[in-house]
């Protein structure tokens, strides 16, 4: 298990790294780096939840970081110029194994798994990763937005600008990729209140509810403002970093409070 721990991170270096290589480009380089960093990560994410539901921090980033990369190789496939925005998620996920290999080294001792939860609990548990997952995906797509605006009033293009989607191709994966986050965090509210009224609440659920519900509003107050007065550019990105934020202070960063500052 050791060798794996280290070896997994290393599988990912070719994907964080492939844009900054000159063959960022939809051929047989970007499906094999993507296609590796996909397979490892959730090989190592099955075989750190085969015998219970981990808790702690580490396990958590390793899930968002394979089901993310599960998520872009299937929308690459499907939607038009998506794969471009690897181009960030790629960086991303390398930063992300490497937090997740130091918290790794650190941690002592293991947290608890939990060996069996309900059905409400289980269904909240994956909408609630679900969720996190398109958010972090629409998240990606703000910042190629923040990105290119900033590389046309500058009229000079920055070293990732030429590598992403369009400013046009943002807005628009950035805005589908919302609201389906929407749905399905308002389906994630609902079995959470489900769950929470057949089983105690957790350590941390307060919090969590408290950060969900102000991420649910920030994303609608964005939707909505869209809709009326036409908000998009930079400052709508802001709006979904903002809610990122927040889920992120939610999902990762509740298990991060539960396992430093109060374990």
């Amino acid at each position: 298990m050791i060798f794996w721990h280290h070896l997994v991170p290393v599988l990912l270096v070719p994907a964080g790294v492939l844009p900054f290589l000159g063959r960022f480009e939809k051929g047989l380089h970007f499906w094999g780096a993507f296609g590796l960093a996909a397979l490892a990560a959730t090989a190592w994410t099955a075989a750190q939840f085969s015998n219970s539901w981990p808790t702690g921090f580490g396990p958590a980033i390793w899930l968002t970081v394979s089901a993310c990369l599960v998520l872009f190789l299937i929308l690459s496939l499907l939607v038009p110029e998506f794969w471009r925005l690897g181009a960030i998620l790629g960086p991303w996920i390398l930063v992300m194994a490497v937090l997740a290999l130091a918290w790794n080294q650190a941690e002592t001792p293991r947290s608890p798994g939990i060996d069996s939860v309900s059905e409400w609990i289980g269904l909240h548990v994956v909408l609630s990763v679900t969720t996190y997952v398109f958010l972090t995906m629409a998240a990606i797509a703000g910042l190629a937005v923040i990105l290119q605006e900033r590389s046309l009033k500058r009229r000079r293009p920055d070293r990732l600008a030429p590598l992403l989607p369009s400013l046009a191709d943002c807005e628009r994966l950035e805005i589908r990729l919302l609201v389906t986050s929407e749905i399905i965090l308002a389906a994630g509210i609902a079995t959470g209140l489900a769950a929470t009224s057949t089983a105690d609440i957790i350590a941390g659920m307060n919090h969590k509810i408290v950060f969900t519900v102000a991420a649910f509003a920030v994303i609608a107050m964005l939707l909505v403002a869209r809709q009326l007065w036409g908000t998009r550019g930079r400052r709508a990105a802001r709006l979904v970093l903002t809610g990122y934020l927040l889920m992120t202070l939610a999902y990762p960063g509740v298990k991060f409070v539960t396992d430093v500052i109060i374990g």
